[in-house]
C-alpha cells in the first residue's frame, strides 16, 4: 500500500500490525520536509484519525509528538503542538506532556510563518493552539496558560510576526480568559510581566518583541469587547469573564508604550 492510499483511507479500517505501521508512518511524515507529505497530508490525515484512536493510541501518538519538541529540525517542533491540540480537542491530555511543551514554546527560536522550501512552520501560532485547545480542557490552570503566552511574548527575537500569529495567540488568551473559574484578579494577573517589560522601553526603534506584542494585545482588546467565537462553529460569542477589568488592564498596559491610548 503507497503512503497515498493509506492516506485516502480510515484508520477504523486497520487492525493489529497494518494499524501500528499506519500510525508509525504518520508519525514519521508529520517531520517531512516535504510541505505536501506533511502538511497537505500527514497532518490533514491526523486530524481525521485522531477522533477515531483509542485512548491509548492517542497517548502513543501524543508521546511521540511530547519528543518531537527537541527535534533538530524546525517542521517537527511546529507541528507537534497542532497534533497535541487535536488529541486535546478529542479528549486526552497527559500532564507529561506540559514540560516539553512550555520549555519549547517561548525558547523556540525559529518563528518563520512560511518558508518557501518547507512551506508553514509557524510556531507561534501552533502553539498558541494548543494553548486555546487547552484552555476548553478541564483540570488547567488558566494563569498558567496565559503566562506561557506571555513568555512567548516576551521572549527575546528580531522576527516580526508577519503571517497573522498575534491574532493567533490573542485568539488562545481570549479563550483562556473566558473560563468562568477564573477571578477578576486573576484574568488581569498575566499582564503584569507585559507592564515591566514595557516600562523598561527606550528610545529607538521598537524590538520586534514590542510589535508582537502591542498587535497581540490590540486584537485581545477587540476579542474581549466583542466576544469569541469558536472557530468553525455558529456558536454565538462567549464573552471574557470578567469584560470590564479585562479591558481596563488592557488599555492601561498599551497605554504605557502608546501613551495615546489613555
Amino acid at each position: 500500500m503507497t503512503t497515498r492510499q493509506l492516506y485516502d483511507g480510515e484508520i477504523g479500517g486497520l487492525s493489529g500490525a497494518p494499524r501500528a505501521a499506519a500510525l508509525d508512518a504518520l508519525v514519521t511524515d508529520l517531520r517531512s520536509p516535504d510541505p505536501v507529505v506533511r502538511d497537505d497530508r500527514a497532518y490533514v490525515t491526523a486530524v481525521r484519525w485522531i477522533p477515531d484512536l483509542d485512548p491509548a493510541e492517542r497517548h502513543q501518538l501524543g508521546d511521540r509528538m511530547a519528543v518531537y519538541f527537541t527535534d533538530p529540525v524546525p517542521q517537527a517542533r511546529t507541528f507537534a503542538p497542532l497534533i497535541l491540540a487535536r488529541i486535546v480537542e478529542a479528549g486526552d491530555w497527559r500532564a507529561a506532556w506540559w514540560r516539553p511543551f512550555a520549555d519549547w514554546y517561548p525558547a523556540e527560536r525559529d518563528l518563520r510563518g512560511y518558508d518557501p522550501a518547507l512551506g508553514w512552520l509557524h510556531a507561534a501560532a501552533h502553539g498558541a493552539d494548543l494553548l486555546a485547545a487547552l484552555a476548553r480542557h478541564p483540570g488547567q490552570d488558566p494563569l498558567r496558560l496565559a503566562q506561557l503566552a506571555v513568555d512567548r511574548l516576551l521572549a527575546p527575537t528580531d522576527h516580526l510576526f508577519d503571517a497573522m500569529e498575534d491574532d493567533r495567540i490573542a485568539y488562545a488568551l481570549a479563550r483562556i480568559l473566558s473560563g468562568q473559574e477564573l477571578t477578576a484578579a486573576r484574568s488581569v494577573a498575566w499582564l503584569e510581566p507585559v507592564a515591566e517589560a514595557f516600562r523598561t522601553g527606550e528610545p529607538g526603534p521598537v524590538p520586534a518583541w514590542v510589535s508582537n506584542t502591542v498587535r497581540t494585545l490590540r486584537m485581545l482588546y477587540v476579542l474581549a469587547d466583542r466576544g469569541v467565537r469558536t472557530r468553525n462553529t455558529d456558536e454565538p460569542p462567549r464573552p471574557v469573564t470578567h469584560r470590564e477589568q479585562v479591558l481596563e488592564a488592557l488599555a492601561d498596559t498599551l497605554a504605557i508604550v502608546a501613551p495615546y491610548t489613555g
